[in-house]
């Protein structure tokens, strides 16, 4: 018969309890020789940058992934790094002009480093979480008319100027 279901491997047939208990549990993690924990690299990780950049991780938002990420996309031009705008161009947040008409907007560029411009935009949402600052510059900008994805790229845009200052007067 069409759509009959009788046979005893069918999705339909027994209870859910007999068909939840047929799923065997999750092997523990097995730990594989030479291969560090994750904690263990992320402790490694903060430290470093705690030492050469130590204001850095003093931000809200910028943990030791963030914080590596940002030092990478730095390291890996540093002869391109001659003001705050290069820096923002290279993570892909320098704005671009995208006016229609009457209407002046912007948009990020859309080249640049993606990881860089992942963990700004991490950080960005960190804040408007946990800063009460910047949820109220959000709001602010909100009721001027911009969308929220435009006062995105807007703290995206002040967080990659406020790394730039800290990277370019560290001492490393």
């Amino acid at each position: 018969m069409l759509g009959s279901h009788s046979s005893p491997r069918s999705p339909t047939s027994g209870s859910k309890k007999d068909q939840l208990s047929s799923h065997k549990p999750h092997k523990p993690r097995v730990q594989v020789p030479g291969v560090r924990p994750i904690d263990e690299l992320t402790r490694q990780l903060h430290t470093i940058i705690d030492t050469h950049y130590p204001h850095l991780l003093q931000r809200l938002g910028v943990g030791p992934d963030n914080a590596a990420t940002l030092l990478i996309t730095a390291g890996d031009s540093p002869d391109r790094l001659r003001h705050e705008s290069a820096f923002a161009a290279l993570c892909g947040v320098s704005p671009v002009e995208v006016s229609s008409g009457p209407r002046k907007r912007h948009r990020l560029n859309i080249g640049g480093d993606r990881q860089a411009n992942a963990a700004l935009y991490r950080i960005v949402i960190t804040r408007l979480r946990h800063d009460p600052v910047t949820r109220t510059y959000r709001d602010r900008r909100i009721t001027e008319g911009k969308t929220p994805r435009e006062v995105i790229r807007a703290l995206k845009r002040y967080i990659a100027r406020e790394i730039y200052t800290l990277l370019t007067y560290a001492t490393p």
